[in-house]
């Protein structure tokens, strides 16, 4: 009877933490707003403005602001040729980025990283490996960044920026506290869309609307810079943004 009693109870305990654990694995995620309206941060996750992370700018919300502000970031983990020439686009037209990046693109491509230093972008930690932080515990999810970082700078001599951006936007409350506790700001972002599969691309009309559509003030933009349509558009969409009156900011202004 013992016995059983305590299988019993081992068993409650290993469905508690389970249950536990994925109550506190969440996925990022925010809502589209109409008429150039910033979007909110989702209610249940307002505890990321106390644990230093953000997914927009609270200080710039309105449309009709003198000088807007746009945060542009993409979500670099490999070179297909179009990361090229989405620094190209960037380049031309005088606009500096954050690109999130894994060690993949560190390590085969260490000199398209460097261009990315020497031409004003910031260089951002989207972890060695691409895991699900989540499911890591803190000396695994500290080991993911800090293998980035010294990677980053073994291979180009440059080190990083603090800024942290989850994989696929998987995290719990103590990735959040982890990086905060390391000088990391983590990153989410106010728009995205599904550019990601190159065997899968939007069509370019598509993508337009969905992006110039959704621009707001604040924003922080994901693009993915391995986009075939994003590379057909970008340079529209700076010119466009421009013409509304949008600055590019650093995410080094973000506080």
């Amino acid at each position: 009877m013992k016995k059983l009693i305590y299988i019993l109870t081992l068993a409650l305990l290993i469905v508690s933490l389970a249950t536990r654990a994925d109550a506190d694995s969440f996925s990022w995620y925010c809502k589209r707003e109409q008429d150039h309206k910033t979007p909110s941060c989702p209610p249940e996750y307002s505890f990321i403005n106390e644990l230093n992370a953000f997914d927009h700018d609270s200080r710039h919300t309105d449309y009709n602001e003198k000088e807007k502000v746009i945060y542009l970031t993409f979500d670099a983990g490999y070179e297909n040729g179009n990361i090229e020439k989405t620094l190209n686009i960037l380049k031309d037209n005088n606009v500096t980025a954050a690109f999130f990046i894994l060690g993949n693109l560190i390590e085969k491509n260490p000199e398209l990283v460097k261009r990315m230093f020497e031409e004003g972008h910031l260089v951002c930690n989207h972890t060695y490996s691409h895991k699900d932080m989540s499911k890591v515990d803190e000396a695994e999810f500290l080991k993911e960044l800090k293998k980035l970082d010294a990677c980053c700078a073994e291979k180009t001599g440059h080190s990083p920026a603090k800024l942290y951006r989850p994989p696929e936007g998987r995290f719990s409350y103590e990735n959040l506290e982890w990086a905060k506790n390391s000088g990391y700001k983590t990153i989410f972002w106010s728009f995205a869309y599904a550019d990601w599969d190159n065997k899968k691309q939007p069509h370019v009309n598509e993508a337009r609307k969905k992006i110039f559509d959704n621009l707001h003030n604040g924003e922080i933009m994901l693009l993915h810079p391995t986009s075939a349509t994003n590379c057909a558009i970008l340079d529209e969409f700076i010119k466009h943004a421009k013409s509304e009156g949008f600055r590019f900011a650093s995410l080094t202004e973000l506080e």
